[in-house]
């Protein structure tokens, strides 16, 4: 509905300008030029709203890396790697809003799902997008991988935005170094690697 997207876009752009602590349903209701009943009809409070653009930033995400990954060669985990890690730079410098929200731990550590944090609601989507385009047979194994993956690319790249705006470069090579090295233990001929 054509309004619940312009809610989503202005909840976006007032998280730019103001940030989540200032942000308000009224606010929302202004910026959109529609009744704050109109608001209420589909949101119950700003968390609920900041949830819906959490999801849509979700969506989003999953839909650039699957479209980028589309023409790419199915056996090479660099390009994957990279694939998700560019893509989440690029939402994070071009979006409205992802810079401010990213997929919602400024707002609560499951603002996606109530039963699972954040990060692992991503790794998930992942998961399934990374199964879809190598074929790979799901399990427990690349489960963990990618939940792994995605944690440890998650802190890095933090820390790239931490100071600079647009991601210090260095840092984002990185956190792709880092999620590549992890995951090559997929593209080799298996080694008995168990803790002893």
């Amino acid at each position: 509905m054509l309004r619940v997207q312009r809610m989503l876009d202005c909840c976006a752009e007032l998280l730019d300008e103001v940030g989540y602590a200032h942000l308000s349903t009224t606010r929302i209701a202004e910026r959109a030029g529609v009744a704050i009943g109109s608001v209420y009809q589909f949101f119950p409070d700003k968390k609920a709203i900041t949830q819906a653009l959490g999801l849509r930033f979700l969506d989003q995400f999953a839909t650039r890396i699957t479209d980028r990954l589309a023409g790419a060669d199915r056996s090479d985990w660099t390009a994957v790697v990279d694939a998700i890690v560019d893509e989440y730079v690029d939402m994070h410098r071009t979006v409205t809003g992802f810079r401010s929200l990213h997929f919602g731990d400024v707002v609560d550590p499951q603002l996606l799902d109530r039963g699972a944090d954040n990060n692992r609601v991503i790794s998930v989507r992942l998961r399934q997008i990374i199964v879809a385009h190598h074929g790979l047979e799901d399990g427990e194994e690349l489960d963990r991988a990618v939940h792994v993956s995605v944690e440890a690319a998650d802190a890095v790249l933090k820390l790239a935005f931490r100071n600079d705006p647009d991601g210090d470069a260095l840092l984002v090579l990185e956190a792709k170094r880092l999620v590549r090295s992890y995951l090559r233990q997929f593209s080799e001929p298996a080694a008995d690697t168990a803790p002893q």
